[in-house]
């Protein structure tokens, strides 16, 4: 028998993906909820994500499946290869792996539009309030207080629900509020993020991460374009030279010529790399600095709690972020249905996600999967004549598979369950 809830009204804070996913899985079990977020204008930016199938998995019970699919590419391979262009290990992924539910390349911004869309459909335009960032909140008499400013610093009101839920990225508001002083962990390298239109490679559908831990590129197509091109997006991470200023914003516009200059002579019979870097607009660059935060012992604290990078923020290995984000949503919305108490739900939720997000900061630290990128440079910096004379098939297989068993997304585990949110529950 489903529990009968107590929360009627969810205030979240942040208009991300974690943000625009939980209301929809909100409204889906019948929970009333608005979405506050601190911009005036809510632009998306077009670089690309990657959800894996076990997010993929939960949008497809949210009636979203067709409308990524379309909108993106289905991952097909996932390869990685030396600085050399030599072939270290390359696994099928999506339905070419054996699930279900396939992986998806897409465009933030498609992504982002799609769920904005399908929140106007089912809830109405007044569920998203931009220019509303939030200053603090209190909880009183069984209600949560949030107050918030304008994008000028004056106040803008404020708002009452039942719980409040921090979907507010890395830069958390809320996460401050119970971790004051906290801050952000630099691990001394910078990351260029750009996407371009080009002809395919490999598959047409594959995922090529190249390099080792101090020098690497990721390049992945997200979108279909006319004429059988595809646009790329990739990201390159390069050590930031000593001496450097410290970097503290993120997304600022970059030195495209800086990054091009790293990559000569990573041009292979598969890709021209450092080609495809030069092609790349100016515009379309953006420099990162490749942060996390340390895990945290508690996300939920009485009516409150965090999601997505407000709870794990985690440097971007493994394409993991986006889609552990989706997932924090339908396992809280999973929580509400089971819990009458709204702060034993909350609870429930922390308890079945923390341990596993806070091992994936950590691993994602030590390059997750991508670890064998750098055995293989340790072991033969100036290549190999075949990749089993520097890692055994056994690393190589036991490596993939521990990591995605610790992300939740190994065939096995995404089969065999079913959505954290049935599509006919409904809290009452």
């Amino acid at each position: 028998m489903q529990a009968r809830a107590q929360t009627k009204q969810v205030i979240i804070v942040g208009g991300g993906i974690s943000g625009l996913s939980l209301a929809l899985s909100l409204h889906q079990i019948g929970l009333g909820c608005r979405v506050y977020e601190a911009v005036p204008t809510l632009s998306p930016l077009g670089y690309g994500i990657n959800l894996q199938p076990n997010a993929v998995r939960e949008l497809t019970a949210l009636g979203l499946g067709d409308r990524l699919a379309a909108a993106g590419i289905l991952t097909q391979e996932l390869a990685f290869y030396n600085k050399h262009g030599q072939l270290i290990w390359t696994e099928p992924r999506g339905r070419a792996a054996g699930y279900r539910w396939p992986q998806i390349s897409i465009s933030r911004g498609r992504l982002h539009e799609i769920l904005l869309g399908a929140i106007e459909e089912r809830i109405g335009p007044q569920a998203v309030v931009t220019g509303h960032r939030l200053t603090g909140f209190e909880e009183r008499s069984g209600k949560v207080i949030a107050r918030f400013a304008d994008p000028a610093g004056r106040p803008a009101g404020e708002a009452r629900g039942d719980l409040l839920i921090g979907a507010d990225g890395i830069h958390s508001a809320v996460r401050q509020q119970f971790y004051p002083g906290e801050k952000a962990v630099f691990d001394g390298y910078l990351h260029y993020r750009g996407i371009v239109e080009t002809a395919p490679y490999l598959t047409g559908a594959s995922m090529a991460v190249i390099g080792h831990r101090h020098h690497r590129a990721i390049l992945y197509p997200i979108m279909a374009r006319p004429g059988g091109k595809v646009l790329i997006n990739w990201l390159a991470y390069t050590k930031i030279p000593p001496g450097s200023p410290p970097l503290e914003a993120w997304d600022t516009a970059a030195d495209k010529q800086a990054c091009v200059e790293q990559y000569q002579g990573w041009s292979y019979p598969w890709l021209d790399v450092h080609g495809l870097f030069a092609a790349t607009p100016p515009e379309a660059v953006l420099q990162l600095p490749n942060v996390d935060r340390d895990p945290i012992p508690r996300w939920s604290f009485g009516r409150v709690t965090l999601i997505g990078d407000a709870a794990h923020p985690m440097q971007p290995v493994g394409a993991q972020a986006g889609s552990q984000a989706v997932v924090d949503g339908r396992v809280l919305a999973a929580a509400l249905m089971a819990a009458r108490d709204p702060v034993e739900a909350l609870t429930r939720y922390q308890e079945q996600r923390i341990a596993a997000m806070n091992d994936m900061i950590v691993r994602n630290r030590n390059l997750g999967l991508e670890t064998i990128l750098q055995t293989a440079e340790e072991r033969a910096p100036g290549g190999f004549a075949h990749i089993h004379d520097v890692l055994s098939q056994q690393e190589l297989e036991s490596t993939a598979l521990s990591f995605k068993q610790a992300a939740g997304f190994d065939v096995e585990t995404v089969n065999s369950r079913e959505s954290f949110v049935a599509p006919a529950a409904r809290a009452i």
